[in-house]
């Protein structure tokens, strides 16, 4: 064995040596290492009832192998097509638009050069995401129900009102966009911290050769945030298929059933209601599996082409 790789070999017993002189910040970080253990990786245990015919009674080692027979059910149902074409319709259409408009803000508000103009853009549109999702979909209710104020606007010129939340065509266009309104503001925060980390000097060395404000912004911010813009797609695109539960719930009637019903809120009816839970957890199991191939497909390209990826 070398002498130089001697040298790197840490001595016996160092990290915990390390653990020990940091136990502080290890008892900062316990909550959220107890947090994902306790709710993430704890009921991982539980999906074997996918491969199984659950029952309660006889409990998860107690009940009968079945392999693949919920899957093979899922994939032959009527409903299969639809809540595929409605969850990933749903996903991708927010990627699409949500996804690029907090980077817009963020590199707006960072020209903004009056402080107090800037303090009050900011709470105005930070505010949205403290609203539970019971309170925008009530409000959502109330401006587009027939006779609301969206629809008092379209007769005044001249229009036909519309019933929005019953309307199928309307579902995901509601949905995204009243998403972006609520989450645009707070998801534009972790650009604003990268663009401070930006070199002024860079600018400053721009001003000189005479480039504009626009230029410096395409030129220095973006490639300067590009990193950070690529980690975070990356982690929205590993999720287009984790479509929320509650807010399609709420907004969710028989009506727009064909528009609004995705695999969370199908594995709600046959899991919870219908006590279906080995088809549920199997039905779950399978959008993970998607998420899954996601995250490490575009994490790959995402290595091949830009050089910056998760892992």
């Amino acid at each position: 064995m070398s002498a130089k790789h001697l040298s790197l070999k840490k001595p016996k017993g160092s990290q915990w040596k390390g653990i020990l002189k940091n136990w502080d910040l290890y008892l900062l970080i316990s909550p959220v290492i107890l947090y994902f253990l306790i709710f993430h990786y704890f009921p991982m245990y539980g999906i074997q009832i996918a491969f199984k015919d659950f029952v309660a009674t006889k409990g998860i080692w107690g009940s009968e192998w079945v392999g693949a027979k919920h899957f093979q059910r899922f994939f032959d149902s009527y409903f299969f097509w639809r809540l595929i074409k409605n969850t990933f319709g749903i996903g991708i259409y927010t990627l699409l638009v949500a996804f690029p408009i907090p980077i817009l803000i963020a590199l707006m508000l960072n020209e903004v050069r009056v402080s107090k103009f800037k303090r009050t853009v900011q709470t105005i549109i930070y505010a949205p995401h403290f609203l539970s999702t019971v309170v925008v979909v009530g409000m959502l209710m109330l401006f587009l129900k027939p006779d609301g104020m969206i629809n008092q606007i379209v007769t005044l010129i001249g229009g036909t009102p519309v019933d929005f939340i019953s309307e199928p065509a309307w579902f995901k266009t509601i949905y995204v966009f009243s998403d972006v309104w609520q989450t645009m503001g707070w998801s534009s925060i972790i650009y604003l911290a990268a663009l401070t980390g930006v070199d002024y000097q860079l600018h400053e060395s721009a001003m000189l050769d005479g480039a504009s404000r626009l230029q410096r912004i395409w030129h220095i911010n973006i490639p300067s945030i590009l990193p950070t813009i690529v980690i975070l797609f990356i982690l929205n695109a590993g999720s287009v298929m984790a479509v929320g539960f509650e807010k399609i719930y709420l907004m969710q009637n028989t009506l727009n059933m064909v528009s609004s019903d995705v695999i969370s809120t199908f594995v709600y009816r046959s899991g919870i209601l219908e006590a279906q839970y080995s088809f549920s957890a199997a039905i779950g199991l399978f959008n993970s599996l998607i998420n899954f191939t996601m995250l490490v497909m575009v994490n790959y390209f995402s290595k091949k082409v830009s050089e910056t990826s998760l892992w």
